[in-house]
């Protein structure tokens, strides 16, 4: 087994290796979720974490890591009564994105349940992970049906696992971290919910910091061992006041006053539900007690919201977790003036915050005896300047979409902000296909309604037991059946095949040329692409986005699971230029060719948003019919949002649709208060007798 990178080796993100220690000391804080760029250190902390964590005690001989104090009555590998008790590492089990469902939750072996009346059951990741950590790398991708698994042994502590009648149950606490990239797409807002504590991490703009962080981990390359035994004492002594932190937090006081600015900020930011407050008043506890204190102050209070509150703040996917420190400082501040009479004059600190109340390293200890944390720039490889950036030194915001959309050229008009989004109607693309889950089109999918069987292609995982039966029914005599039982082979086991939804490539082709550029109806246009992209995250589609204006075409966001990347180039998109609709079209075929080549089973839907002008160039709309044709010919599923305005309408999007084998939606219609009883499915627009049409 490779030597992992020492936690207390890394350099900077003081508020990630807060939240990871917070939930070693109380795991009851919830996890971690982790949010940031390529190459910010996220897994590498996490997997850090382990080495800090105390041994846990377990039952020997048994693979779900009961407790010997409390073993699980229902232990599949119980009872316990007589079973002695060892010590073993905190496990760290890392769990896959492509992973099975029996990889995760186990595997039930239901040839022999049924003709042996066995329970043979293999565990999966969430037996190994019970009392440890369960990590996820890239946890924003991870497929539905794992994520509707992960919540439901989050929510009550056990796995279950049934398999037409013969179930197995076993118990799954386990501190839940994942890591991931905003820019490959955003969680569920379920799944969210239940990471207790978020940090967004960034890398370092100081250059100091920055050598730093790659001399160390050059020396790490070279030398694994040798580097981590440098570290060592540094990472006993955390590891000690991990400990001692653990053993203190029972005896944490966190009084009514505390419980009242809990609540306060929690209300003042309109937080769906109750766990906010929960998670902020065990993450405030943890805190105290990693301070060597056993009473809870403001400032524990304070740090608890900024790590707990913002990833609850989101309403949709394209508002950017945060939160106003000047809000939490004076919702904080009222529930102090409800509680506390008015601090007397000379008062150096009524407010008790601090100056380190808004992030960075925890609140230090009252008492002599209480432990300190190693600082980032301790130790051997550290640089002769103990300086290390703070809170503040975060990097600068990106520029406002005004900025980033402003004119580049001649005849181009600056971006206009979008119209509010709103509900759509569902698009589906017609027929069945077999790509990943989603909650678009029909597919054949592991997880739905049953609509037949078939023999099994490796495993049995799902099994149609009507089907079974008849197919080991004929041959009863000849296998010498005397009793009751019915004598199963393995040629009579038959699986179910489901039909459930998948999600789609959906691809936007945007006419941003001159003739789109009045400010009214472009705003209307991108309010309605907002609202399709909204519709698109909530299915788990993926996106991309083309452009095309002047003289050519351009992908402005290549086919990806974020909409929030597509919603903000939506945002700062300028107009202005000639149409040229057979070069948007051309550029639209060719990034669906090459998508083909990735995910073939992925299937895609067309929405181009014009008015069907096409200007510039040699015989603009003869040349851009021979492209729409191409979509027609590849049976490629897509809609026309026609933004023609005025009396005088030249129908040029619906003779647009027709050539694409689509429908076409006005911007009229797009426009109404809702849409959903205005754009029609996409079903059967490629059917023989519609193109012929």
């Amino acid at each position: 087994m490779s030597t992992p990178y020492p936690f207390t080796a890394l350099v900077g993100q003081d508020d990630l290796r807060l939240a990871l220690l917070l939930n070693a000391v109380s795991p009851a804080v919830g996890g971690v979720l982790v949010r940031g760029e390529k190459g910010t250190a996220k897994s590498t902390a996490v997997r850090a974490l382990s080495a800090l964590l105390p041994e846990v005690p377990v039952v020997a001989g048994c693979r779900f890591s009961c407790d010997p104090a409390a073993a699980d009555p229902n232990c599949p590998d119980g009872p316990h009564e007589s079973a002695g008790a060892t010590a073993r590492p905190a496990r760290m089990v890392e769990l896959p994105v492509g992973a099975s469902e029996d990889r995760l939750v186990g595997a039930l072996d239901i040839e022999r349940a049924l003709a042996e009346g066995v329970k043979a059951f293999e565990p999966g990741l969430l037996a190994d992970a019970h009392r440890g950590i369960l990590y996820v790398d890239e946890v924003n991708l991870l497929h539905d049906h794992l994520v509707d698994l992960l919540l439901d042994a989050a929510a009550m502590g056990a796995s279950y696992v049934e398999r037409e009648g013969v179930s197995v149950r076993h118990a799954a606490r386990f501190l839940l971290v994942g890591t991931m990239n905003p820019e490959e797409g955003e969680l569920r807002p379920q799944l969210l919910d239940r990471f207790g504590l978020t940090v967004e991490v960034a890398a370092s703009r100081e250059t100091d910091q920055r050598v730093e962080v790659v001399r160390r981990r050059l020396a790490y390359d070279d030398d694994p061992e040798g580097f981590a035994g440098r570290w060592s004492e540094d990472e006993s002594a955390l590891r000690d006041r991990v400990v001692a932190a653990r053993a203190l937090l029972p005896r944490v006081v966190l009084g009514d006053g505390a419980l009242r600015q809990i609540a306060a900020t929690c209300a003042a930011f309109e937080v769906d539900g109750m766990r906010a407050d929960i998670v902020m008043a065990r993450t405030a506890t943890a805190l105290a007690a990693w301070a060597g204190r056993t009473d809870v102050l403001s400032e524990d209070v304070r740090q608890a919201a900024l790590l707990a509150l913002p990833h609850r703040r989101r309403r949709n996917p394209f508002d950017a977790p945060g939160l106003d420190e000047d809000k939490l400082d004076e919702a904080l501040e009222d529930a102090r003036e409800d509680e506390e009479p008015e601090p007397p004059e000379g008062d150096d600190d009524p407010d008790g915050d601090g100056p380190d109340g808004g992030g960075g390293q925890p609140p230090a200890g009252d008492g002599p005896d209480s432990p300190e944390l190693p600082s980032q720039n301790q130790g051997p490889d550290a640089p002769e300047s103990p300086d290390a950036p703070g809170a503040d030194d975060s990097p600068a915001p990106q520029e406002s979409a005004p900025t980033a959309g402003a004119p580049s050229g001649p005849g181009e008009q600056q971006a206009v902000r979008a119209a509010e989004p709103f509900r759509t109607k569902m698009l589906s693309v017609p027929g069945i296909g077999e790509g990943a889950a989603g909650r678009r089109s029909r597919a054949r999918t592991e997880h739905g309604r049953t609509t037949g069987s078939r023999r099994p292609r490796g495993a049995l995982t799902k099994l149609h037991l009507a089907a079974t039966v008849q197919a080991a029914a004929p041959h009863q005599k000849a296998r010498g059946r005397s009793g009751a039982g019915l004598v199963v082979r393995r040629d009579d086991l038959r699986q179910a095949t489901r039909e459930g939804r998948e999600g789609n490539l959906v691809l936007f082709v945007v006419d941003a040329s001159g003739s789109m550029a009045a400010r009214q109806r472009m705003s209307a246009v991108k309010g309605a692409v907002l609202s399709l992209l909204l519709d698109a995250y909530q299915r788990r589609d993926k996106v991309g986005l083309v452009t095309f204006r002047g003289a050519d075409a351009e992908v402005a966001l290549p086919p990806t699971s974020s909409v929030d990347a597509a919603a903000a180039r939506l945002e700062s998109l300028p107009t202005g230029g000639r149409t040229p609709l057979s070069a948007g079209l051309l550029k639209a075929h060719d990034v669906l060719r090459v998508e083909r080549l990735r995910d073939a089973a992925r299937r895609p839907l067309v929405v181009v948003v014009t008015d069907g002008r096409a200007t510039g160039g040699v015989e603009p709309v003869a040349r851009a019919g021979r492209a729409a044709r191409l979509f027609a010919a590849d049976g490629v599923a897509s809609v026309v949002v026609d933004c023609e305005s005025g009396y005088v309408r030249l129908g040029l999007a619906g003779q647009l649709a027709g050539e694409l084998g689509g429908t076409v939606v006005t911007l009229d219609e797009l426009r109404a208060d809702s849409i959903a009883g205005l754009v029609k499915d996409v079903q059967g627009m490629n059917s023989p007798s519609r193109r012929a049409a």
